[in-house]
Formats: structure tokens, C-alpha cells, sequence
């Protein structure tokens, strides 16, 4: 844990990985808590409002009945586990029978397709799935292309009409749940029930597998980037310096990111629980602005990691009113650049300064900002989290002077850094140059260690001899009053090289016309700089996004 301070230089250069040589996540975020005292760990509200309570005596019990079903259809240590569920009591409970089991847990978003599912699986050779009715549709085309896969569960297998009311203690109940051996699925919640309670965990090395989690994949096919028992070790200090030292003040965890990507998984639900920390499982099918703050308000949550998407959403339906409701004592948020428009938004509506922090499913959680220790700077996505080894370095891995753009780069080793891609040696290869992994972000860093994201590779726009990050432009035209959101790529130009293009979507109610695009650019002319406004503005109703709501700028760019 990281001792709370408004010294960070000092906490920087006290700090001292303490990893041991064994170490189980299952047994660190489950069993150390599940001492009979009846310790809340879980509330799962569902869409109806009905909510269940599980305490980790609870998690416990589950987790070893499946790890123990697991064993029995056969799963050995190594082997790849697909969960394919959205945020519930299932979910967690895989994830945690997964690790002490000593096999991999691989997550799996609810929303891909058969074709995204088919590779994904195929890819790790999964050999065992835990999912619902809808997973198991999705999976039945497929199941002879995947050979390895033997054992598919289903959490769900009744008929819609009669699947009970969840009780409301930390019972996952199966009494309604029919049997749908004929399609080779297993009933979930019949095979904990004829399970032993009683589980040895496995006693892994930190450094062993532990779970793989599939990038995005923005460009080319995914990779499962494979992460070691130490990973959640490796979050930690990144966790609770986003969190102005979580778990100080802690009460209530909640996150819309969903479990199956590494920002709900091993930013809150994993670290949480650490910590001892009760989560809150309430992952909306849409994300709803007013419906995310009545949520918190109604929970008294302390707690939460919204991406960008999230508070870019809630900035043009919530204002400050809500502000006496909420219980809110931390805000963190990383994935994209939030910009200072955000973040004072953030103060007046929230009452807290939203963290930032950066990071990427290979090596997450390296840079943050932390209020209670320095102010945000105008631009900066934080400093360096103690640990971590973060610096701006050129295509060869050596470091660059101060100021100077080049690549976001982490030292290696680090626990926090994926163990490599999966049966993809050569594109683990290509991650690193020298002694750091290379993110495949732009950034620069001044004398103070403020670290500026200035874009990825390929975002970087060129124009007139220029190099412009989007990031600045984005956070100016958010800042106009017709303006919900706004994203901003490189067109080609015979000229320029590349012009500066803006893709906005504007509040309800306003038009878009010509007149507004000049009094747009004029905004961003006089504020910023006349090489930065966008010469070309598209009025769009959406924005295309990746399963974890980032922009897919490549899209936007061959629109043209």
C-alpha cells in the first residue's frame, strides 16, 4: 500500500515492490476476507432493482464448488477458462475458482459476435466456458470449430419464466434450472450444488499464468495479452494513487466498465477486494447518465471508475444539482485524455478532481494523477505511479531529453507488465525496444515528471510541418456551448500534408450549420492556435467506438 502523503518525490524514491515468490489471486481477494465474519463483498443490483448481498464467506463457498466441478470435468492447471458474462456474482465467482485452480481465466465481452467469440476461443484453445443462454447461443454454430472446448456452462438454463428471484443472501440459487445435456451444457448452478464446498487452492507462483485478456483490437486481430498471478500486485499502487490512497475513506466500489476488460476487472473489482472493499455489480445494457448518478446516490457510493465515454455522456445531462445526493469521495478515469473542460466539470458535479490515470492491457495503471498529492496540470495525465519506470524514449528504447516528444515508455521488468501474447512470440517481440515496453503512444515530459499524452502513432496529425495532438483540439471544441462531443483525425492534403478534420456531435436541439461550423473554428482558432482548428467540420448523431468505448479514429479517418 502506498502511505498516504503530499510528498510524491519522497513516496516515489521510498518505494519497494513487495512481490512473493508464491501468490494466488483467488486466495488474496477471497479467502484471506472469508473468515466467518460475514464480511460484505458483493451487491448485485439486477435491471428489475432486486439486489443480492454475498460476503466473501460466500465467494468462497462458490468459487471452490466450481473449482472443484472444474476439476471434476476434467480442467487442469494451465488451462484456459472463457467467461463469458456481464457484471454479476457469476462472473466474479469464475474468475476467483479460475485462479485457485491454478487455470487461466480468459473474459469475455457479452456484446462480441460468433465470429469475434470463434477466434478469441480458438486463439487460447479454451478448454471450458461459463456463460448464459445468450453465450450458449452464440457459442452452438461454432462449438465443432472449437475441438478444445469440452465443458460449456450455463448459468441461466431455464426458461426465462422460470428462473426464480435471486434470494436475497449470497445464494446463487438453481432450483428452477433444467437440464440441457442433450447440447452438451452443464447447469451452472446444479453442478455448485453437487459440488464440496471444500477446496485446497493451488500454490502458484506470482509469476505464473493467471489470465489472458484480449485487446480491443483497433487494428489487425486481437492479441491475448497474458498476465501473471502478480498483475493484480502490479495494479495496486496505480489503484490507490487514482483514488487519492484507496482504500483511505473507501465504502463502495462501482464501475459501468464492464468485468471482461482490464479497467473493470483489475482496476476495481480485483483491487477492491484486495482491499477488502465491497464492489457493486450493476452493468446497464446502455449507459444511462441519470440513471449512473441515481445509482451511485442510491448506494452511497465512494468510489468509481468512469472512462472518458461515461463522463463525455454524462457532461451534457448532468449538472451540479446532483451534487448533494452523492457520497462520491474518488474519482478516477484513464483511457483517453479527459481535458481541462472535463475535469472542471467534474469539481462542480462530482464535488472531488477527477484522477486520471494511463495505462494499456499490456501494462496498466503506470501513470496517474493523484489530488491529494499535487494538482492536475492543464494537459498532463498524471506522474509516474511509484514502481513504475515511465519515460518518453525514442524508437530504439533510449530515453529523450525533457520536452521532447517521443514514445510512452515502461522499463521492463515490472509486475505489472504482461508476461507476453499468447502463441504470438514475434508481436512480443515488436512491444519492446531495449529495456522498455513501448505503449505506442505519443508524450512528453517536463522537468516537473508531468506526463502529456500526446496521441497514439497514428493520431498524431501532420500538417504544414506541424505535428498537432488531438487531444487539445477535442478538449477546445467541447468547451463550446453547442458542442457534446467532439473528435478530431488527420485528412490528407495535397498542401498540407494533412488537414485537421472534427467529427462533432452537438446537444439536443442544436442545428448544425454552416454558420456554426465558422463559429466553431473560430473558437478553436482564437483559443488554441490558427495551425490547430479543424479547416473541415462533419455534424455526425454517433461516433464509432471499440467494446470499451474508445473512438476507432482509423474509421473516422477513411470517411474522408
Amino acid at each position: 500500500m502506498l502511505t498516504p502523503t503530499d510528498d510524491y518525490a519522497s513516496l516515489a524514491s521510498s518505494f519497494a515492490w513487495q512481490v512473493p515468490t508464491h501468490y494466488n489471486i483467488g486466495v488474496d481477494v477471497c479467502d484471506k476476507w472469508a473468515d466467518g465474519s460475514g464480511r460484505l463483498a458483493l451487491i448485485y443490483e439486477q435491471a428489475d432493482g432486486h439486489q443480492t448481498h454475498y460476503t466473501f464467506d460466500d465467494i468462497r463457498a462458490l468459487s471452490n464448488r466450481l473449482a472443484n466441478s472444474l476439476t471434476e470435468q476434467g480442467v487442469v492447471v494451465g488451462d484456459r477458462i472463457g467467461i463469458l458474462l456481464p457484471q454479476a456474482p457469476e462472473t466474479a465467482v469464475a474468475h476467483v475458482a479460475a485462479y485457485k485452480l491454478g487455470a487461466i481465466a480468459v473474459p469475455l465481452f457479452t456484446l462480441f459476435g460468433v465470429d469475434a467469440l470463434e477466434y478469441r476461443l480458438g486463439n487460447c484453445g479454451a478448454t471450458a466456458l461459463v456463460t448464459d443462454r445468450e453465450g450458449v447461443e452464440k457459442i452452438r454454430p461454432i462449438r465443432h470449430l472449437l475441438p478444445a472446448l469440452k465443458t460449456v456452462y450455463c448459468v441461466d438454463v431455464a426458461s426465462s419464466a422460470a428462473v426464480p428471484a435471486q434470494p436475497a443472501t449470497g445464494q446463487i440459487d438453481g432450483s428452477a434450472h433444467t437440464n440441457l445435456s442433450a447440447d452438451a451444457v452443464l447447469d451452472f448452478h446444479a453442478e455448485l450444488a453437487a459440488s464440496s464446498p471444500a477446496f485446497i487452492p493451488r500454490q502458484t507462483l506470482a509469476d505464473d499464468p493467471a489470465v489472458i485478456i484480449y485487446t480491443s483490437g483497433t487494428t489487425g486481430k486481437p492479441k491475448g495479452a497474458l498476465h501473471a498471478h502478480r498483475v493484480l500486485l502490479g495494479h495496486l499502487p496505480g489503484v490507490e494513487m487514482s483514488h487519492n490512497f484507496f482504500p483511505q475513506d473507501a465504502g463502495l466500489m462501482w464501475t459501468p466498465a464492464d468485468w471482461a476488460w482490464i479497467g473493470g476487472l483489475l482496476d476495481v473489482l480485483m483491487p477492491s477486494w484486495h482491499h477488502g472493499i465491497p464492489v457493486l455489480a450493476r452493468r446497464f445494457e446502455k449507459f444511462e447518465a441519470s440513471a449512473a448518478v441515481e445509482l451511485m446516490a442510491r448506494h452511497k457510493v465512494t468510489h468509481t471508475f468512469l472512462p472518458p465515454t461515461a463522463l463525455k455522456l454524462m457532461r451534457g445531462k448532468v449538472d451540479e444539482s446532483v451534487r448533494p445526493g452523492l457520497s462520491l469521495k474518488s474519482v478516477a478515469s484513464g483511457g483517453e485524455s479527459l481535458g481541462e473542460e472535463l475535469i472542471d466539470w467534474g469539481r462542480r458535479v462530482f464535488g472531488v478532481t477527477i484522477n486520471e490515470f494511463y495505462g494499456q492491457t499490456e501494462c496498466n495503471m503506470t501513470v496517474s494523477s493523484c489530488s491529494a498529492m499535487f494538482a492536475p496540470q492543464v494537459g498532463a495525465i498524471g506522474k509516474a505511479v511509484p514502481g513504475h519506470a515511465v519515460a518518453i524514449v525514442d524508437d530504439n528504447g533510449v530515453p529523450v531529453a525533457i520536452g521532447v516528444e517521443g514514445n510512452i515508455g515502461v522499463r521492463s521488468p515490472d509486475p505489472v507488465m504482461f508476461l507476453g501474447y499468447w502463441n504470438n512470440p514475434e508481436a512480443t517481440r515488436e512491444k519492446f525496444a531495449g529495456d522498455y515496453l513501448l505503449t505506442g503512444d505519443m508524450g512528453t515530459c517536463d522537468e516537473d515528471g508531468f506526463i502529456r499524452f500526446v496521441g497514439r502513432n497514428d493520431d498524431v496529425i501532420t500538417s504544414a510541418g506541424y505535428r498537432i495532438g488531438p487531444g487539445p483540439i477535442e478538449d477546445c471544441l467541447i468547451s463550446h456551448p453547442a458542442v457534446r462531443m467532439a473528435v478530431v483525425v488527420g485528412r490528407p492534403d495535397d498542401i498540407r500534408t494533412e488537414i485537421v478534420k472534427a467529427f462533432i456531435i452537438l446537444h439536443e436541439g442544436v442545428v448544425g450549420d454552416d454558420a456554426l461550423v465558422r463559429e466553431i473554428q473560430a473558437h478553436v482558432r482564437t483559443r488554441l492556435a490558427a495551425h490547430e482548428y479543424p479547416r473541415e467540420i462533419t455534424f455526425v448523431d454517433s461516433l464509432p467506438m471499440t467494446a470499451t468505448g474508445k473512438i476507432i479514429r482509423r474509421e473516422l479517418r477513411q470517411l474522408g
